[in-house]
C-alpha cells in the first residue's frame, strides 16, 4: 500500500510540472540559455579556435627618440595588445571613459636617461603609465609586456646588442587524451545546472507550503501514510524532476557545443544523481522552515544565490581569494561543480566522484532529517 502510495504521488506531481509551462521553462531552457552565455566567456568550446583578446591601450611618444620609437613600434607588434598612438589628452579621455585600459607615456628625455641609466647612472626617468581602476589585472599584464620591450629597445640601441630572451615559453594544455582539449561550456553548464536544480527545489518547497495553507496536507493526514511517508513522495518526485533537468541541459551541451564525458560515466551518473537528491531534500527543508510561500520564495532564492556564487557555479573557485576558497567547501554547490567537472572535461575516473557524492548525500541526509523533524502539517 506505502508503494501504491508513493507512486501516485510521484505520478501526480510529474504531472503538475509537465502542464505548467513557466516551470518547463524554468527548468530546462533557462539554465541552457544562460549555460550557453556563461560558456561562450569561458576559455575553450566548441568551434574554431577564438583569438585571445587584445588589451587596448593607448600610449604617448613625447620624446620621438630612437629607443621610444622603439619601444612604440614593439609595442604595436605585441599580439597581446590593441596599440593606439595619440596625444596625452586623448589617452586620458580614452581610460577615464572606459575605452582602453592603460595609457602609457614615453615624456620627453626617456631614451637619453634610459640610455645612462642602463650604463650606471642613479638617475632614471620615468615612464607614466594610467590606468582604469577596474582593470588592474590588465594593468599587471600592460606592465610586464611594457618592461621586456624597454629592456629590448633600449639594449638594441645602447649597448648595440641585439637583445634576446635567453628562453622560449612553450604553453601545452593539460588534455585527457591526445585530441581533445578543454571545453568551456562544461564547466558552464555544471554551474547552471545546479543553480537552476536547486531554483526547482524553491518551486518543491513553495509547492508544499501551498499545498498545507489550502489544508491538502490536513486531509492527507488522515490517510494511512505516515509523515515521512509523504514526504519521501515528494523528494521522489522532486529527485526526478532535477535529475531530468540535468541531464537534459548536460544532453544539449554535448549535441551543441561538444561537451564530453571524458571520466566515468557511471561517476558522472553518481553525481548527477547525488545533485538531484540534494536539491529535492533541500526543497523539503524549505518548506519545514518556511511559513508564507511568498517570504519564502525570497529568502530561499537570495540563499541559494549565494550557494551557487560561492559554490563557483558563476566564476570557477580558483579566481576566489584564498581565504575564501577554503570556506566555500561548506558548501554543497562547491562538491556538485567539482563532481561534475571532474567527470567531464577533467576526466577523471571514478574514485574521483566518491568524495562529492558521499558529501552531497550527507547534505541530502542532514536535509531530509531537519525537513521531517521540524515539517508542520497546519499552518501556525
Amino acid at each position: 500500500m506505502l508503494v501504491t502510495a508513493l507512486a501516485a504521488m510521484v505520478r501526480k506531481d510529474l504531472a503538475l510540472f509537465f502542464a505548467d509551462r513557466r516551470a518547463l521553462v524554468m527548468a530546462f531552457a533557462a539554465p541552457i540559455a544562460i549555460a550557453s552565455f556563461f560558456g561562450s566567456m569561458f576559455p575553450g568550446g566548441a568551434g574554431p579556435p577564438r583569438q585571445p583578446s587584445r588589451i587596448a591601450i593607448h600610449v604617448v611618444d613625447e620624446d620621438g627618440s630612437a629607443i621610444s620609437k622603439a619601444i612604440v613600434a614593439d609595442l604595436q607588434a605585441d599580439a597581446a595588445l590593441k596599440v593606439m598612438r595619440t596625444t596625452a589628452a586623448e589617452a586620458w579621455e580614452a581610460v577615464k571613459r572606459g575605452r582602453s585600459a592603460v595609457a602609457v607615456s614615453l615624456p620627453r628625455g626617456f631614451g637619453e636617461g634610459a640610455g645612462r641609466a642602463f650604463f650606471g647612472s642613479d638617475e632614471r626617468p620615468r615612464l607614466t603609465l594610467v590606468h582604469d581602476p577596474s582593470r588592474t589585472t590588465e594593468l599587471a599584464m600592460v606592465r610586464g609586456i611594457l618592461a621586456e620591450h624597454v629592456m629590448r629597445a633600449v639594449t638594441n640601441e645602447v649597448a648595440g646588442v641585439r637583445y634576446r630572451r635567453p628562453f622560449e615559453v612553450r604553453e601545452e594544455a593539460m588534455a585527457v587524451r591526445v585530441g581533445t582539449a578543454y571545453n568551456g561550456y562544461a564547466h558552464s553548464f555544471a554551474g547552471m545546472g545546479v543553480q537552476f536544480l536547486l531554483f526547482a527545489a524553491i518551486d518543491l518547497g513553495v509547492g508544499v507550503l501551498l499545498e498545507r495553507q489550502r489544508g491538502l496536507w490536513k486531509r492527507l493526514r488522515s490517510a494511512p501514510i505516515s509523515r515521512w511517508g509523504l514526504l519521501a513522495g515528494k523528494a521522489a518526485s522532486g529527485t526526478i524532476i532535477a535529475l531530468l533537468t540535468l541531464l537534459v541541459s548536460f544532453a544539449f551541451a554535448m549535441l551543441v557545443f561538444g561537451v564530453r564525458i571524458e571520466g566515468s560515466v557511471a561517476g558522472f551518473l553518481a553525481i548527477a544523481l547525488a545533485c538531484a537528491l540534494m536539491a529535492a531534500t533541500f526543497g523539503l527543508f524549505v518548506a519545514a522552515l518556511g511559513n508564507t510561500p511568498g517570504t519564502t520564495r525570497g529568502v530561499a532564492s537570495l540563499v541559494v544565490l549565494i550557494m551557487v556564487m560561492l559554490g563557483g557555479a558563476w566564476v570557477p573557485t580558483f579566481a576566489f581569494p584564498a581565504w575564501l576558497q577554503q570556506l566555500t567547501v561548506v558548501m554543497p554547490t562547491r562538491w556538485a561543480v567539482d563532481g561534475l567537472d571532474a567527470m567531464t572535461w577533467r576526466g577523471l575516473g571514478l574514485d574521483a566522484a566518491l568524495g562529492p557524492v558521499g558529501v552531497l548525500m550527507a547534505f541530502a541526509a542532514a536535509f531530509w532529517i531537519l525537513a521531517v523533524a521540524r515539517f508542520r502539517w497546519e499552518e501556525r
